[in-house]
C-alpha cells in the first residue's frame, strides 16, 4: 500500500531541506493529514493550518433592536484560541491537509500556465509549496509579505505569494530531487492505486480537525445588562494528541480505520 500521508511529510522534509527559503519550516512540528474530498467537487485541494495564532481579544456577540439600535441579547464574553496539537510529547505548530482524491487528480490550468515546457504534476508540488510559504519564518501565524514602501500587505494571496511559489518550485526542483521522493505528487489516484493497490493516509478519527475554539470568560466591564443567550455549540477541545490519529483507506468508499501505534 502507498502510505500518502507519511511520503507527503517526506516530501516536506526534503523541501525544507533544500531551500533555504524554507528552511525555518520544521517538518517534526508539522503535521501532515488527509481529509476526504472528491475529485469532481470544488474546494481547496490542501490547506495550513496555524496553530501557533495568539488567544483573542474578550468580546461577545450581540443582538439589537432594528429600529432603535438598542442591544437586546448578548452571548456570554468569550475568548477564541488555538487547540494544542501533541503527537507522542512533540508540539505541533502547523499542520498541512490534503483532501483525497481530488489534490491528486485536480490540475488547475492557471497554475500550469506560470510552468511552461513542465509536466502537469508540478501543480501538485506548487501546492504542497504553496501550503508551507505560508507558514512564517518566525513560526508565529501565517506569513505577511511587505509592500514596496515597507507595510505589511493585509492580503493572504497578494500577486508576489504566487510569484514566490513558483520561483521556489523551481529552486527545489534545480536539486534534482529522486522521482521516489516525488511519487507523492507525480501521479494520480487511479495510478498510486494501481501501482500499491491502496493508498492510505494519517486523518483525524473524529469528522473534523483541530480548530479554533471558543473559551467563556468572566462578563467584560460595561457589558451590557441584558438576556445572556448561552452557547448552543460545543466550546470544542482544547488538546489533541496521537490518540486521536487513525490510518484510513482511501482506495475504499467506506475504509476501515486501523488506530495509529505509538512509537
Amino acid at each position: 500500500m502507498f502510505h500518502f500521508t507519511d511520503a507527503l511529510s517526506g516530501l516536506v522534509a526534503d523541501i525544507a531541506l533544500r531551500v533555504p527559503a524554507l528552511a525555518h519550516v520544521r517538518p517534526e512540528r508539522t503535521l501532515v493529514f488527509a481529509r476526504r474530498g472528491r475529485s469532481g467537487t470544488e474546494g481547496p485541494n490542501a490547506t495550513c493550518h496555524c496553530l501557533t495564532l495568539p488567544t483573542s481579544e474578550p468580546g461577545y456577540y450581540f443582538w439589537a433592536d432594528e429600529a432603535t439600535g438598542v442591544i437586546t441579547r448578548r452571548s456570554p464574553c468569550f475568548v477564541t484560541r488555538s487547540p494544542r496539537v501533541v503527537i507522542r510529547g512533540t508540539p505541533v505548530d502547523y499542520m498541512i491537509s490534503v483532501t483525497l482524491p481530488r489534490f491528486t487528480d485536480q490540475v488547475s490550468r492557471r497554475k500550469l500556465e506560470r510552468y511552461p515546457g513542465l509536466p502537469p504534476w508540478v501543480v501538485r508540488l506548487d501546492t504542497v509549496v504553496h501550503e508551507l510559504y505560508h507558514i512564517a519564518p518566525d513560526g508565529q501565524g501565517l506569513r505577511q509579505l511587505a509592500r514596496a514602501d515597507g507595510t505589511f500587505d493585509a492580503r493572504t494571496h497578494p500577486p508576489q505569494f504566487f510569484d514566490d511559489v513558483r520561483d521556489l518550485v523551481l529552486s527545489y526542483l534545480a536539486t534534482s530531487p529522486s522521482d521516489e521522493m516525488l511519487e507523492v505528487v507525480m501521479h494520480d489516484f487511479a495510478t498510486l492505486k494501481t501501482r500499491h493497490e491502496a493508498v492510505v493516509g494519517v486523518t483525524f478519527r473524529e469528522a473534523s480537525y483541530p480548530q479554533r475554539y471558543v473559551e467563556v470568560v468572566d462578563d467584560l466591564p460595561g457589558a451590557p445588562g441584558v438576556l445572556v443567550e448561552p452557547f448552543k455549540e460545543p466550546p470544542g477541545r482544547a488538546l489533541f494528541t496521537e490518540a486521536d490519529l487513525i490510518v484510513r483507506d482511501f482506495s475504499r468508499a467506506q475504509p476501515p480505520v486501523v488506530p495509529v501505534r505509538a512509537a
